[in-house]
Formats: structure tokens, C-alpha cells, sequence
């Protein structure tokens, strides 16, 4: 078992602190069933055909953050439900955004919002579990233990990476949902080795290295080599009894590690500071920028799956001023990652996807989070689940469509009603995997990924 701590950040309404712990191992192999599960990948891989050569960046919005402020603007609404800002046109007519993002008003050609998501909860663990793994499960604040296998861990254990010597699954500095590490992004009931790989650190700092190649004191990879060579021939004597499949996986999974961690691919896949120093600053010198350019590099390398986190979203109070200092850094990051990966012809084979766990309220509160008005701040907005935006581009995904429409207040669907299943169904369709696939859960019953397999077709 491997632990690591990877620092705190701040806290959400609900005081759980963020500090940051990412286990690895591999004793929930053994628990779900290894055969029948290779089994079953191997079949949806036959009735699927070949996979596509595709991966997906996540940009996750940890806290949840207003779709009326950002993709989804209403100026004709009261005052108390559009807001602060306006909206202004795009390259893309009748494809309005927030003001706050002019960078991304150039480019909305290259991705397409949801604005009909929902899942009508507005508790950061029940919203958070749902987006991830697509699954309610009674998840909650009263329950907030991971139920069912993160997206991306599902991704990683159906393709790994698409290139050799690198991890399938990336956190980018870390994966975080509402405070758990890695939370609803975890392997859970099909391992921990299906977890993400988190960097740790801040990609924008001089000195940024991926501490987490360091094999620890004493051990060199020729000590690290003689290990290998000593579980080699445990396992092989061991084979001689029982021919299970398990060790034939559990080799199989030893030396990928063993070749990502002691090769030169991922090394040079996470050295950020090999970028152009323009386009590191056109990306923004700023933690949330650097992730988005590491994720990309990532990506480029051959990892399959990569999760970035900007988190602090969770804004009660003092709305304008959280806005007006995250929306530049986000504008900076996605503008500048769709034109890049453009430019470097990887957006036909890059989904980009930005959410958060829920959205929040239509209506702007007055400051007081339940005491006097301004007693904490100036306005902001609380919980909403019935009403969210998801952004999506390339990959296949076409650019410059809006999905669905809420009412004039925003305060639900109007027309085209998204869930997250079918969020994930789309990701699915992009990397070539069956949305109808099953897992088994710990008492060996088939479990369905997606309640809803339906992918989005308007956005192919």
C-alpha cells in the first residue's frame, strides 16, 4: 500500500477540510472478481471493435459553480437572477457567454455547452458522486463514502494508457471532490491501482517536479529491478500450482508500473518546464493554467484520461469578487487549451469536458447566509442541482451548439433535459467504449456503469 500526502487548500460550506490523500494498491483486485471482469472487458471490447485513439481532459470546478454566471446568462431575468455581469457575442451567433470570458468568445467554435443538465440535488457529496460515477446510491454529507468506480478509473481500467511507460489516469496536481481524495475519482469496487496518478505540487512553481517518481530512501532501480526479479519468481512458482488469471494481471499491472516509473516517458511527459515560455503564458502563470498545459502535455504523451482541479467555487458570499478573480484564469486556461490543442492537431482526438458538481441558485441571496444581510459579504449564491452547464469539445465533439435551454429565471430545464449519465455516455462514445458495459460488484452481481447509456447525439 502506498500513501501520500499531497497538501490542503481551503475549506467548503460544509468544513471538511481539503487535505489530500491518494492510496494506491492493489487488494480490490482479488475482491471483484478479476476473471470474470477480464472477461467481460474483453467481450464489450469485441462488440464495440476496435477502440478509437482518443482521450479526455476533465477540468473539474470543485464547489460548484453558477451557470447563470458563465454559459447560461439571463439579462432579461430580474435583477436578483441574472446577476452582475452581461453577456457578449460570440464567433458563434446566438452562442452568448459571461463578459468575463473574452478569450473564449473566440473560440466557441471548437466546444459546445449543455445547458439542460441536472440532477436536482444541491449537496456537494450527492452532486459530486453523481457527476463522477453517474450513480445516486444515497450518497450524501451524512454519507459521503464513494459507492460505485469514478469515470475515469472506469476509462483506465477498459484502456490504460495509450502509450507505453505512461499512467492511464492523471490528477492534475491532485483529484479532489469536495474534499476527498481522490474521492468520487477513486477505483473503488474495481481497485485502487485504477485511481488516478497524482502529480502533486503547483505546475506553475519554478522548482515544479512530479515528486511521486522518488522510490524512497535506499532504494535505487537496481534494488527496485531485484524486487521485480524476486516477485517474478514467486509469482511463476506460484503459477506452476494454480494457473490463476489473477497473477497473470497482477504481473501485467507490476510491470507497467515498473516501466512508468523507471522510464524516460512520463519524466518527459511531465516536465512542463520544456514549454514554450509564451505559451505557458498564454495558458496563465497561475496553478490553474499550468495544470491545464501539463494536462495537455499529458495527453500528447499517450495518457488516456487526466483530471485537472480548480477548485473554491463554493461562493454564498462575495460572488463578485470570487468571479471576477477565477473567471480571467479560467478564460486564459480553456481558451487557450482548445487553440493549442488545435494547433497541434490533437482536438479531433481530445475531448475536453468542464462541470462541476452542481450549479447554484437563480436567485442571489443577500449576503447573510442565514444571518443578517451582508453580515458575511456581498451577495452570492447557494446549492442548485436542478439547473447546470457542462462544457464539451473535441474529441469528435462538434463545436458552437447549446444543448438544451433552462427558463427565463434559469431555474430548470425548459427543453432537451441532460443527466449526467448521458454526460458520461458521450465520454464513452469519444474513447470507444460500450456506455452499456457492466462490472461486478463486491457480492459478484453485474452492475450496469450507466443507468441512461444514451449518448448525446446532437454534439456528433
Amino acid at each position: 500500500m502506498f500513501r501520500l500526502n499531497t497538501g490542503r487548500s481551503a475549506r467548503y460550506c460544509d468544513g471538511v477540510s481539503r487535505r489530500h490523500f491518494l492510496q494506491m494498491g492493489v487488494a480490490g483486485m482479488a475482491a471483484v472478481g478479476l476473471p470474470q471482469i477480464l472477461r467481460a472487458k474483453n467481450e464489450s471490447a469485441a462488440a464495440m471493435g476496435q477502440t478509437k485513439n482518443t482521450s479526455v481532459i476533465l477540468i473539474w470546478l470543485d464547489g460548484g459553480p453558477s451557470h447563470l454566471d458563465l454559459y447560461d446568462m439571463k439579462p432579461d431575468a430580474p435583477t436578483e437572477y441574472r446577476g452582475i455581469w452581461k453577456p457578449i457575442r460570440t464567433r458563434v451567433p446566438g452562442f452568448d457567454i459571461t463578459e468575463l470570458f473574452p478569450k473564449q468568445a473566440q473560440v466557441t467554435d471548437k466546444f459546445s455547452i449543455v445547458r439542460s443538465l441536472h440532477h436536482d440535488t444541491g449537496d456537494h457529496f450527492a452532486g459530486g458522486h453523481r457527476m463522477l460515477t453517474a450513480k445516486d446510491l444515497g450518497v450524501s454529507g451524512a454519507n459521503n463514502e464513494q459507492k460505485f468506480p469514478g469515470i475515469g478509473a472506469i476509462v483506465n481500467r477498459e484502456l490504460g494508457a495509450r502509450r507505453k511507460g505512461l499512467p492511464g489516469y492523471v490528477a492534475v496536481p491532485y483529484a479532489s471532490s469536495i474534499g476527498l481524495n481522490p474521492g468520487y475519482f477513486g477505483g473503488h469496487m474495481i481497485g485502487a491501482q485504477h485511481s488516478p496518478f497524482a502529480t502533486g505540487g503547483d505546475p506553475n512553481a519554478p522548482n515544479f517536479a512530479v515528486k511521486n517518481f522518488d522510490l524512497g530512501q535506499g532504494l535505487s532501480l537496481d534494488r527496485l529491478e531485484d524486487r521485480r526479479s524476486l516477485n517474478r519468481h514467486f509469482d511463476g512458482t506460484r503459477r506452476e500450482f494454480d494457473g490463476m488469471p489473477t497473477v497473470a494481471a497482477m504481473d501485467k499491472f507490476s510491470t507497467e508500473a515498473f516501466e512508468f516509473i523507471s522510464g524516460p516517458a512520463a519524466r518527459k511527459a511531465f516536465d512542463i518546464g520544456k514549454e514554450d515560455p509564451r505559451l505557458r503564458d498564454r495558458y496563465g502563470r497561475h496553478n490553474w493554467g499550468q495544470s491545464t498545459l501539463l494536462a495537455r502535455r499529458l495527453v500528447e504523451a499517450g495518457c488516456t484520461f487526466v483530471t485537472v482541479h480548480f477548485g473554491g467555487w463554493d461562493h454564498h458570499w462575495d460572488l463578485k469578487k470570487g468571479m471576477e478573480n477565477y473567471l480571467p484564469q479560467v478564460d486564459s486556461a480553456v481558451s487557450s487549451l482548445f487553440s493549442d490543442l488545435d494547433e497541434r492537431g490533437l482536438l479531433e482526438s481530445t475531448l475536453v469536458v468542464l462541470c462541476g458538481e452542481f450549479s447554484r441558485t437563480p436567485k442571489m441571496n443577500d449576503g447573510g447566509n442565514g444571518g443578517a444581510a451582508m453580515s458575511m459579504g456581498t451577495p452570492g449564491r447557494d446549492h442548485w442541482g436542478d439547473s447546470m452547464f457542462c462544457l464539451l469539445g473535441g474529441g469528435g465533439v462538434k463545436g458552437g451548439r447549446i444543448v438544451g435551454s433552462t427558463d427565463g429565471k434559469g431555474t430548470r430545464p425548459n427543453s432537451r433535459p441532460v443527466t449526467p449519465s448521458n454526460i458520461h455516455a458521450t465520454i464513452y462514445e469519444v474513447l470507444g467504449i460500450d456506455p452499456k458495459l457492466q462490472l461486478l460488484d463486491p457480492s459478484g452481481r453485474p452492475t450496469s456503469i450507466l443507468d441512461d447509456p444514451t449518448p448525446i447525439q446532437e454534439l456528433f
